[in-house]
C-alpha cells in the first residue's frame, strides 16, 4: 500500500482512536493466566495484537472475539479498530509449532515471562525479520538469572519451563516490556521478585496486577512482586484509547492552520503524557478535560489547536515517557521556531526501524533541516516542506509521521510502504479523512 497525500488547510472534528496497544497486550496475556473467563472490551485489533491473540489461542486458550458496538459513522468503523474479546483462561499447553509473534515485540518478551515458570510447557517463538533484529538479550538474562532456561539469544528462541527463583534485579535501560515480561514470570517464582530500573518506565503492569489484587510494591523507580501461587482471577476491563495513536493527529492539529481537534476518552498516565508536555512546551494550544479514571488507569478528552510553535531540548527522563512518539515530534519540529533537540533517545535505534537513521532520511527528502545524532537528533525550523516520495521502511509510526509531514508540504508526497500503519493504528486514514484530511491510498489517486 502506498498513500498519495495533499496539502491539507485545516482539521477539525472529534474523533475516537484505537484501544491502548500497552494495555490491550498486557490484558490479553493476564486473562489467560486467570482461572475463569474474562472480558476486555476497546481491545486494538491491529497486527501487533492479532500476533498476541494468535499465540495465545495456539497456547490452548480460547479466544473470543467480536467487533465493538456502535454507530457505523466517518470517525468510525471501530470496528476495524476495536474488539470486545471473552477470554477463558486456563493452563497453558505446549504449541504443536512455532509461535510466530509476527512483528510485535511486547509479545515476544511477555510470552517469554509468562512461559518460562511454567514446567509443563515448552515453546519455540519467532517473528519477522524485524523482530529478529530487536534485542532481547535484555529480557532473556534475568530471566536466565531467575533460572529459566532458554535456548538461543534471538529469535527463534525455545523456552524450556521450569522452577523459578525470586530475584532482585537492576535494569540497565528502564524498559516496560522487560519489567512486564519479569513480573509475569515472577508471579510463580519461590520468592519475592525486585525490579529497579534507572529511570521512569511504563507502569501498565502494575496498575493491572493491583487491580486484580496481586501484591506489587513500587517505590521510586523499584517493584516488587510477592507471588501468588496460583492462577490470577477473571476480570472485566475496557481499554481507552491509545496515546501514541492520538500523538499523530493532535500533532497534524498543532501544526496545520486554522485547526482544532478533539480526542475523547484517551489514556493519560503520566508515565505516558510525555508528548503532550513536548506539545505544551512548544507553545502548543493543549486542553486536558474531564480527567477520570477507567479500569484503573487516568483517562481524559484531550483537545489540541493550532498554533505557534517553537523549539525545545528533550533529553533524560522525558525521553521514556514519549519513546514512541519522536517520529511525530521531529515532523512538528520542521514547523516549529528555533532549534528543537533530541538527546538520550538511542533507544530509537532499535525498534521497529533505525527511527533515527530513517527519519533524517526521509524528513530531509521532504526539505527538512535534520542532523541526525548518534542518541537522537537536531531540528533547525521552521522549514516550508515539499513533497516527494518517502518511505516507512516497514515502520508503522514512521508511515504515519511522513503522512503528517505531507498534509503540510507543497505539491504531493508519496509515501511507500504505507501498509506498515495496520501494525498499530489501522484505522488512521480514515480518521484524518473526518477531519478533513487529503490522504489516499494509491490505486484510489488512480
Amino acid at each position: 500500500m502506498n498513500w498519495v497525500v495533499r496539502p491539507t488547510t485545516t482539521l477539525r472534528g472529534t474523533v475516537t482512536v484505537p484501544g491502548d496497544k500497552s494495555i490491550s497486550h498486557r490484558a490479553l496475556i493476564h486473562a489467560a493466566l486467570a482461572a475463569g473467563t474474562s472480558r476486555i472490551a476497546g481491545f486494538l485489533h491491529a497486527g501487533v495484537t492479532e500476533a498476541m491473540i494468535r499465540c495465545v489461542r495456539d497456547l490452548g486458550v480460547e479466544v473470543e472475539a467480536e467487533p465493538c458496538e456502535g454507530p457505523v459513522t466517518l470517525e468510525r468503523p471501530l470496528g476495524l479498530a476495536r474488539l470486545t474479546l471473552l477470554v477463558h483462561g486456563g493452563p497453558l499447553r505446549s504449541p504443536s509449532s512455532v509461535l510466530d509473534c509476527g512483528n510485535s515485540g511486547a509479545t515476544i518478551r511477555m510470552l517469554m515471562g509468562a512461559l518460562a515458570g511454567r514446567p509443563d510447557v515448552v515453546a519455540t517463538l519467532t517473528g519477522s525479520a524485524g523482530l529478529r533484529r530487536r534485542p532481547m538479550g535484555r529480557v532473556i538474562a534475568p530471566l536466565r538469572q531467575m533460572g529459566a532456561e532458554i535456548v538461543e539469544d534471538a529469535p527463534p528462541i525455545t523456552v524450556r519451563g521450569r522452577s523459578l527463583q525470586g530475584i532482585d534485579y537492576t535494569l540497565p535501560v528502564a524498559s516496560a516490556q522487560v519489567k512486564a515480561a519479569l513480573l509475569l514470570a515472577a508471579l510463580h517464582a519461590d520468592g519475592p521478585t525486585t525490579i529497579r530500573e534507572p529511570g521512569p518506565s511504563r507502569d501498565h503492569s502494575e496498575r493491572m496486577l493491583r487491580a486484580l489484587g496481586i501484591p506489587v510494591v513500587t517505590h521510586d523507580y523499584a517493584v516488587r512482586l510477592d507471588p501468588i501461587g496460583g492462577p490470577l482471577p477473571p476480570f472485566e476491563l475496557r481499554v481507552p484509547g491509545d496515546l501514541s495513536s492520538a500523538a499523530f493527529i493532535l500533532a497534524a492539529a498543532a501544526v496545520i492552520p486554522h485547526s482544532e481537534v478533539t480526542i475523547p476518552s484517551v489514556g493519560v498516565n503520566p508515565t505516558r503524557t510525555g508528548i503532550l508536555d513536548a506539545l505544551t512546551a512548544m507553545g502548543a494550544d493543549v486542553e486536558i478535560a474531564d480527567r477520570r479514571e477507567a479500569s484503573h488507569e487516568p483517562v481524559a478528552d484531550v483537545s489540541v489547536r493550532s498554533s505557534g510553535l517553537r523549539g525545545l531540548a528533550i533529553d533524560g527522563d522525558r525521553v521514556v515517557r514519549m519513546i514512541d512518539e519522536f517520529p511525530i515530534v521531529a515532523v512538528v519540529a520542521t514547523q516549529a521556531e528555533g532549534q528543537t533537540i533530541v538527546r538520550d533517545a538511542a533507544e530509537l535505534r532499535v525498534k521497529e526501524s533505525d527511527r533515527i537513521g530513517t527519519l533524517a532520511g526521509e524528513l530531509r527528502r521532504l526539505g527538512a533541516r535534520i542532523e541526525e545524532r548518534p542518541d537522537g537528533f537536531a531540528i533547525e525550523g521552521p522549514t516550508r516542506l515539499r513533497g516527494a516520495t518517502v518511505d516507512s521502511h516497514g515502520d508503522h509510526r514512521l508511515a504515519m509521521a511522513l503522512a503528517v509531514a505531507g498534509l503540510m508540504a507543497d505539491g504531493k508526497t508519496t509515501v511507500l510502504n504505507a501498509e506498515a500503519h495496520r501494525e498499530s493504528f489501522p484505522n488512521f486514514v480514515v480518521l484524518l479523512r473526518a477531519l478533513g484530511a487529503s490522504i489516499l491510498d494509491a490505486d484510489e489517486h488512480g
